[in-house]
């Protein structure tokens, strides 16, 4: 019988599941990205951690693992999935956004089943304004004449069948590459849902589209979609037709060692939603600003620096970490080295920030980069976000000791924005 796993960031996986050896062979196809580590833990030998993604993996024989965010304080499953949501639905260029989380009746929902609930949620608007058709060309041998008769191929097959016309002609009809993507995942989820409620729904769905093929060629199809005015809404539920088809969308895998996977990087995660924070406080937020290279060769730019996101044109730059700070697990030097770097390229900036999930334990520190006597001035505070309240905050950002007058927490609280 299939089962659900539900790990949080760093736990591990015992050798003695029955889909280990699977597992293990998507890892070690994978170990340049590492969404999973085989490491060793005593008293149990060798075995497979968690590492900073999150998501869904769904093996051959059936069993779902779910790997939810590690948050400071956060000790049920149910809340962890609740914050998960609420930053997926920050990322750019992705369908998370449009959700409600108010239509999840209960917060027990397996994650795989919240977003099959969010791809139906989205294909019931589009079906409420009507699906599309189009002026499709076909190709047939008919009894009559219809269209335009193709000679070629008229005297390839009705040489000897006189009564038959090998005819092309358009029809409109809503058999079309979009809609047929939708019906191909609609089959696809009926079988990957265990809900009944949610294939119920996929049942009602597939009669709607009783009518429409679907697509052998997946890549293909999305390929001939062309996007138009007409076709606007359409957009979110291809989005999620790609995420369900493609599998791997968010983050590329190799191999074909599991049935199912969708995995988020928790570092790209957190990014977004401090970024989404910074923007909706109305702050002039350049993200992952590409303005500076580390070094020149022949004047042409080398090791291109990236900052999470420069402030007023660079006068404040900070770098998010999605790492659990505490007494014995410090700051990594080459973040030190890191901010060093981006604070001597962006010559207007004094103050810069490694900004950090919240952890009750531990309070933030404050650095300058050179001595508290020299001309040069350029400072790094430690900063925590605190993801678990509503629309995410800043922790203690009061008892920051820095004298620049362009604070980050002086911005945040006036709400001040440089661009209409």
């Amino acid at each position: 019988m299939a089962r659900t796993i539900i790990l949080k960031e760093y736990d591990y996986i015992l050798s003695n599941e029955s889909f280990y050896e699977d597992l293990e062979r998507f890892v070690l196809k994978n170990e340049t990205t590492q969404f999973l580590k085989i490491v060793h833990k005593k008293g149990y030998g060798k075995v497979i951690q968690a590492q900073n993604y999150v998501g869904i993996i769904q093996t051959k024989d059936g069993t779902t693992i779910e790997i939810l965010p590690k948050i400071s304080n956060v000790k049920s499953d149910e809340e962890s999935k609740k914050i998960l949501i609420k930053m997926l639905k920050t990322l750019k260029k992705s369908p998370f956004k449009h959700f409600n989380t108010a239509h999840l009746k209960s917060s027990k929902i397996p994650l795989l089943e919240i977003f099959i609930t969010m791809f139906l949620q989205e294909l019931s608007k589009l079906v409420q304004k009507g699906i599309k058709s189009d002026y499709i060309t076909q190709e047939e041998n008919l009894t009559f004449l219809k269209g335009k008769l193709k000679i070629g191929e008229q005297i390839k097959h009705n040489s000897v069948h006189k009564e038959y016309f090998f005819v092309e002609y358009q029809e409109f009809k809503s058999d079309r590459v979009e809609n047929r993507l939708i019906k191909t995942t609609l089959e696809f989820l009926y079988k990957k849902s265990k809900s009944n409620h949610n294939q119920q729904r996929i049942r009602e769905f597939m009669f709607v589209f009783d009518d429409i093929l679907t697509c052998n060629d997946v890549k293909t199809g999305f390929k001939n979609i062309k996007p138009s005015r007409q076709m606007k809404d359409y957009k979110q539920v291809l989005l999620w037709c790609k995420i369900f088809l493609f599998e791997n969308s968010f983050s590329p895998y190799e191999g074909n060692d599991i049935a199912f996977a969708l995995l988020f990087d928790m570092n790209l995660l957190f990014e977004s939603y401090v970024g989404h924070y910074f923007k909706q406080k109305g702050l002039h937020v350049s993200l992952q600003d590409k303005t500076h290279h580390l070094a020149y060769e022949n004047a042409n730019g080398k090791f291109q620096l990236k900052p999470d996101f420069a402030i007023n044109n660079g006068e404040i730059i900070a770098d998010t970490k999605w790492k659990i700070l505490s007494k014995d697990k410090r700051v990594d030097i080459k973040d030190m080295y890191q901010l060093y770097a981006y604070g001597t390229k962006y010559k207007t900036c004094q103050n810069m920030y490694l900004i950090y999930p919240k952890n009750h334990d531990i309070t933030g520190n404050s650095y300058n980069y050179f001595h508290p006597n020299a001309k040069k001035d350029l400072h790094l505070d430690l900063l925590f976000f605190d993801i678990t309240t509503d629309k995410g905050e800043f922790v203690d950002i009061d008892n920051i000791e820095v004298q620049n007058k362009y604070k980050l927490y002086r911005l945040i609280n006036r709400c001040h924005k440089d661009t209409p």
